[in-house]
């Protein structure tokens, strides 16, 4: 892909890049904050329309345009972008250069042939890896040891346009979604604010993606955190780790809900050969409760949890909630709860 009215190689002087930039979430708004630090103009953030959170519902906006807001930076927060009315706007804002990272939105043709150096995308996961809407929860939940950003020109397809810049980061054996969330946002920030030079004196070439070699890291659901003891210890302990903060991984005791937020695996309980009696034990059943853990059988070994939020109440230590509600040997996790 080349930019409108010039080739890769041609050189082009730039004093003040306009830039329109699109985003939503808090890792668009670690990109936006770091672009702006460039000798480049933002003259318009594109981001979602405020939304109700919180208990008490009430509206709150992005990040990204939060952030705008305080840089006094024009936000604009169209409910669909491709209507020709807000297509306009965009247009009327003459940028250069697109620039989208977690925006919620696909962007229509009409969108990506506006600018004259191209629609670029952050991309949080080491295309063709991870298309799709959830990728770094995903590199977790699967058990990725490395994970990264990718630079891309953004075409009509999914995450399917051709790749500028790669950087890998890898995946710590305690990774949460969160952490590994703030990670790809800085390395994302910067891998972009590296390639835009490139893109501009056409020093990156553009290389086509390959096949997919993952599913599509598709939306997360609050339902997804609904914890299945008869999964493995491992498989269970990496959504434990993978939705966190968001959605949060969970499970009932007594008809109510008790979040699970942190536990690891008891790792001689998967190498060692189980006896006859634990194959018949219920996955789902407490089989220790200790000063600061208890112990939960699963579908292959153990998993030892260390920190809980009860319903209705806040996190805790499985210590501090062990001291408060008594957990015998052989309750049994898992109940049927009403749904989230």
């Amino acid at each position: 892909m080349s930019p409108a009215g010039g080739s890769r190689n041609t050189k082009r002087k730039v004093k003040r890049m306009r830039i329109v930039y699109m985003g939503t979430p808090e890792i668009a708004a670690t990109i936006l904050e770091r672009l702006l630090a460039e000798p480049y103009e933002v003259v318009l953030v594109v981001t979602q329309p405020d939304r109700p959170k919180g208990r008490g519902k009430a509206m709150a906006c992005s990040p990204v345009k939060e952030l705008a807001v305080s840089r006094d930076i024009p936000a604009f927060t169209p409910e669909k972008l491709r209507l020709p009315e807000n297509v306009e706007v965009i247009r009327e804002a003459d940028p250069d250069m697109i620039i989208v990272a977690a925006f919620g939105q696909i962007l229509p043709k009409s969108v990506l042939d506006i600018p004259k150096w191209g629609c670029i995308n952050v991309h949080a996961s080491l295309l063709p890896k991870y298309r799709g809407a959830a990728p770094i929860q995903w590199s977790i939940l699967d058990g990725e040891q490395e994970t990264g950003v990718t630079i891309m020109y953004m075409n009509e397809g999914l995450d399917t346009g051709d790749i500028l810049l790669q950087q890998e980061v890898p995946i710590a054996a305690d990774e949460t979604g969160g952490s590994l969330h703030d990670k790809l946002a800085i390395a994302g920030a910067e891998a972009l604010v590296r390639a835009i030079p490139g893109i501009l004196d056409g020093s990156l070439t553009p290389v086509p993606q390959g096949e997919m070699t993952t599913p599509y890291a598709k939306q997360l659901t609050k339902e997804m955190g609904r914890l299945d003891f008869s999964w493995d210890a491992a498989k269970l302990e990496r959504y434990i780790r993978g939705l966190n903060p968001w959605p949060g991984t969970f499970s009932f005791r007594d008809g109510q809900m008790l979040k699970i937020w942190r536990a690891e695996v008891c790792v001689d309980s998967v190498e060692e050969a189980p006896e006859p009696a634990e194959k018949e034990v219920l996955p789902g059943t407490v089989i220790a409760a200790d000063r600061d853990s208890f112990t939960v059988q699963t579908g292959c070994g153990r998993i030892r949890i260390t920190e809980v939020q009860p319903e209705g109440k806040r996190r805790m230590s499985a210590e501090e909630y062990l001291r408060g509600y008594r957990l015998a040997e052989g309750t049994v996790l898992g109940a049927p709860g009403e749904e989230v």
